[in-house]
């Protein structure tokens, strides 16, 4: 996949997996980061996760806005009081239009982190040396 493109990763998890003590699984360097499910630190190192991990691909802005938009939709019974998240759905194009990543992250009810991220691929801006995960 040689051309910009944005994978879709999602994590929701408890809160207290975030920290298990310390966040040292959360990077590439940790022996368990790979097979971890918690969010890695740095939101560049979701394409060192396996490619399982990838929920989508978007090689047009308006899609990724689209499925961003859709997954809070989907987890909107999750947020305390039912109350609305708006999704700056033109931010979000413009943000993948741009080559950056979207990523947004909440607590929800029961102490769980609900991290919905878009992550620019070939290449990234922040780490343009990493592969993208789809090959």
């Amino acid at each position: 996949m040689g051309r910009l493109h944005h994978h879709a990763y999602i994590w929701l998890g408890h809160g207290d997996v975030l920290v298990k003590p310390g966040d040292a699984h959360r990077r590439p360097q940790h022996k368990e980061f790979l097979a971890a499910q918690v969010m890695p630190l740095e939101c560049a190192d979701w394409l060192l996760k396996p490619a399982s991990r990838v929920e989508a691909t978007f090689d047009v802005p308006k899609e990724g806005a689209d499925w961003y938009v859709g997954q809070l939709a989907a987890y909107d019974d999750l947020f305390a009081d039912s109350y609305a998240v708006d999704p700056a759905y033109e931010e979000t194009v413009r943000v993948l239009s741009a080559g950056e990543d979207r990523v947004g992250g909440w607590w929800v009810t029961g102490g769980r982190f609900l991290s919905l991220n878009l992550i620019a691929c070939s290449p990234h801006r922040v780490r343009p040396e990493y592969a993208c995960p789809l090959g």
